[in-house]
């Protein structure tokens, strides 16, 4: 397994980070704990915020924090708030993305929602994903698909690594599972205002993060007035400097991106305003054409 980037800091504590890892643990359990009594509405707003902010939670262990120990980094990371993703593939398929030879490559980046040939369901589905709210409605369902067609296929190719994946998920699972019923609140009504709107919310950041480009190294982009989403993406919305520099912390990136602005400029890095600009941009036009343009065929 490819290790996490970590920070050279190996023997210091991210106080920021457990902060953070202590609020969403304790804002999911009060908030499955007291849903009866909570509006629905505000509930999906609660439940969007803290699968999102869990995912980006996720994304910081991955990348060694915030104790860099990363048998206690993993546990924090581990438990699955979203139920659909087993923590190890996510790990890995981040891993791999960071060090993939071309990002948005669809054959080297598995992180890509690039295809490589027009037609198909693949090519339909990046279609639909080409808008934001495309992207962010119809991604979760899209994205769960794929996935599950990925692991069954999986599953004949290497199935003793799908047994390992999946057993110490689908047992945190459970325990998850036996929570819920304990406090009342069904599967299908946490489904519905945690798990799907927490995807879609997270799919606001994922949705402009990286533009392909085959003349230039800077595919990654960065939202540089993140706002409260900021704090949501714990400011993975500089993602060219997170990408220049993965094992740097979160807190640390608005520095390291101010710094190196102008040199991210003159590599090509994709810059927004911020999330608005997005939405004005993106609302009914496409982002960018599905086909990575490395599989463009040549104008005869």
């Amino acid at each position: 397994m490819a290790k996490p980037h970590r920070s050279p800091q190996r023997s210091s504590i991210d106080r920021g980070t457990l902060a953070i890892a202590t609020l969403i643990y304790g804002g999911w359990l009060a908030a499955t704990t007291w849903h009866a009594v909570i509006p629905t509405p505000l509930l999906v707003l609660i439940g969007a915020w803290l699968i999102a902010w869990h995912g980006s939670l996720q994304h910081e262990t991955i990348h060694g924090h915030p104790t860099h120990i990363a048998a206690i980094d993993r546990a924090i990371g581990f438990v699955p708030l979203s139920l659909w993703l087993p923590y190890s593939l996510y790990y890995r398929s981040h891993i791999a993305h960071h060090g993939s030879a071309e990002i948005t490559n669809p054959h080297e980046d598995p992180e890509s929602r690039y295809v490589a040939r027009r037609g198909g369901a693949a090519w339909l589905a990046a279609r639909i994903q080409s808008t934001l709210p495309g992207h962010m409605l119809a991604g979760p369902p899209i994205v769960l698909a794929r996935f599950l067609n990925s692991e069954i296929r999986r599953a004949f190719s290497e199935p003793v690594q799908v047994i390992r994946d999946w057993l110490p998920h689908l047992a945190a699972v459970a325990v998850l599972l036996v929570w819920l019923d304990h406090v009342g609140l069904s599967l299908g009504r946490y489904i519905l205002t945690f798990v799907y709107p927490g995807m879609a919310l997270t799919m606001l950041r994922s949705f402009a993060e990286h533009r392909a480009r085959i003349d230039t190294p800077g595919r990654a982009a960065s939202v540089e007035r993140g706002g409260l989403f900021g704090l949501l993406f714990l400011n993975n919305n500089l993602h060219a400097a997170h990408h220049e520099r993965p094992g740097l912390s979160w807190h640390k990136l608005p520095a390291y991106h101010r710094h190196h602005r102008a040199r991210l400029i003159r590599e090509g890095a994709v810059l927004y305003a911020g999330y608005g600009e997005i939405v004005r941009r993106f609302a009914l036009r496409s982002h960018d054409s599905p086909l990575h343009p490395a599989f463009e065929r040549p104008v005869e």
